[in-house]
């Protein structure tokens, strides 16, 4: 599937300097209304120093010379992990899970081709497995979906495949309530218009869609948690236990859910230079306060977690950096 939609360029208002080439560097990333679309501009921004940009020796940017990355949106984690594969996207944001089963041929690639190209360049933050509910819906924890309309997110996406496993882990399978298939924006539309009870997505907190639909709606998160939970876990041991803090969305008290790991990969023909670059970019003193000031997930993007959780291989390019600065020592 390709990625597309949306798209933002990062830093690229500067006159191009036309002795040195412009190198584009797509990052795919999810829906406009989710967590990903903001950290990839971050990250883009970070990444980025088109020709003609105030270098970081001038107080500019402390990129890649001659890069300038964009922003797309898609449908998230696998259409992200196929952008990849085809070429079509440089690089994109995956779900750990997602990321793991694409290298595998396990789980949601199962009956897919797998991607034993796809390789890593840092592990970002945890995403949490957000269910979240029309205040009038009566639903109190998963096993109340029976039966009612409850959006999937989009077909491909990282969410849609983790929310079918908590549905299996409390007894219910798609068939055994109203699926839609539609994007976090498109699912407030319709629970503002009461035809729609709950849905459920994967990213990191807080989020714009749940924020607008606790703020505006009474929106409720539900907790995901129990003995099914527990089997859950020790099924899928990618998942992690994971606690939505009180005060995060307006009058939702603290919740109990389920945890992955965002993680921004790309494939191996990569070239190494490019990556080595890119992964220092990301990793320079300077970036600490784009990423602290941007987004809430970006003060959780640190170098001290870089590694952590990875299901495919380092890029060459990007384990060089880390063995460079003593992040990775194993051989």
């Amino acid at each position: 599937m390709a990625a597309g939609g949306a798209f933002a360029l990062a830093g690229v208002a500067a006159p191009l300097a036309h002795a040195q080439a412009m190198r584009l560097f797509r990052i795919g990333t999810g829906g406009i209304a989710g967590t990903y679309y903001p950290i990839g501009g971050l990250i883009a921004a970070v990444i980025s120093q088109p020709p003609g940009a105030r270098t970081c020796e001038e107080g500019g940017s402390c990129g890649v010379p001659g890069l300038a990355a964009i922003v797309q949106s898609s449908n998230g984690s696998v259409a992200n992990v196929e952008g990849i594969a085809s070429g079509q996207l440089e690089s994109g944001f995956v779900q750990s899970d997602i990321a793991f089963g694409a290298y595998t041929g396990t789980g949601a690639f199962a009956d897919r081709e797998p991607v034993p190209g796809l390789r890593a360049l840092a592990s970002l933050y945890v995403e949490s497995l957000q269910l979240v509910a029309r205040p009038e819906s009566g639903i109190e924890t998963v096993a109340d979906l029976r039966g009612l309309r409850v959006s999937l997110d989009s077909r491909g996406s990282g969410t849609q495949i983790d929310a079918l496993l908590v549905l299996e882990a409390f007894g219910l399978t798609v068939d055994d309530i109203d699926a839609l298939y539609i994007k976090p924006e498109q699912a407030i539309r319709l629970m503002a218009a009461g035809e729609l009870d709950a849905y459920f997505i994967v990213a990191g907190t807080p989020t714009p869609s749940v924020l607008e639909v606790t703020r505006e709606q009474g929106g409720r998160l539900v907790p995901i948690d129990g003995p099914e939970v527990d089997a859950l876990l020790e099924q899928y041991p990618f998942f992690s236990i994971d606690r939505i803090p009180a005060g995060i969305y307006t009058g939702v008290p603290a919740t109990p859910t389920v945890a992955v790991l965002a993680q921004w990969l790309v494939h191996e023909r990569l070239d190494e230079e490019l990556a080595y670059a890119i992964t220092q970019a990301l990793w320079h003193p300077t970036h600490r306060a784009v990423l602290d000031a941007g987004h809430a997930k970006g003060r959780e993007i640190t170098l001290e977690t870089a590694l952590d959780g990875l299901g495919v291989p380092l890029h060459p390019g990007a384990e060089r950096f880390y063995r460079e600065i003593g992040a990775l020592t194993i051989e």
